[in-house]
């Protein structure tokens, strides 16, 4: 693959260079968008879970704040690799609770994709847990732009 066919935009927040990763990758015409999270550009989890004893969310009241801003993360990417949300052709949620995600998406998704049933292929996957205690959400994307 040449080079120059091959974009990267990242956040510059520390656990990119921790686990050794760019937060989006576009090569020829397809922006591949690694799971993004409820973070502020300085890497400070927006909406965070409250935490129980047991270190686990005590309950799932933050998940659609943190989904709304999760979609906007991965707004600004895809604008800076040259695509929009429009652009989204496929999208994998991994949710710590998949009732309070499906509650959270019925009014999110319609509200980022502009349409009440949004046109993307999407994923919604349980998982016991993510990279920060405090999250509940995280959005992976894929989307495929004109030239």
């Amino acid at each position: 693959m040449n080079a120059t066919n091959r974009k990267t935009a990242s956040f510059g927040v520390p656990w990119e260079s921790a686990y050794g990763y760019v937060q989006a990758v576009r090569v020829n015409n397809t922006i591949f968008v690694s799971g993004q999270l409820s973070h502020t550009p300085q890497g400070e989890l927006v909406a965070p879970a409250e935490l129980g004893a047991d270190g686990k969310p005590a309950n799932f009241d933050t998940m659609e704040a943190q989904m709304r801003r999760t979609y906007e993360n991965a707004q600004v990417l895809l604008a800076e690799l040259g695509g929009s949300i429009a652009d989204v052709v496929e999208e994998t949620l991994f949710v710590i609770d998949v009732p309070a995600a499906f509650a959270a998406s019925s009014k999110v998704r319609p509200a980022v994709y502009g349409q009440p049933v949004p046109q993307v292929a999407s994923n919604l996957i349980g998982v016991s847990a993510l990279a920060f205690p405090e999250q509940l959400i995280e959005i992976a994307f894929r989307a495929e732009v004109q030239g």
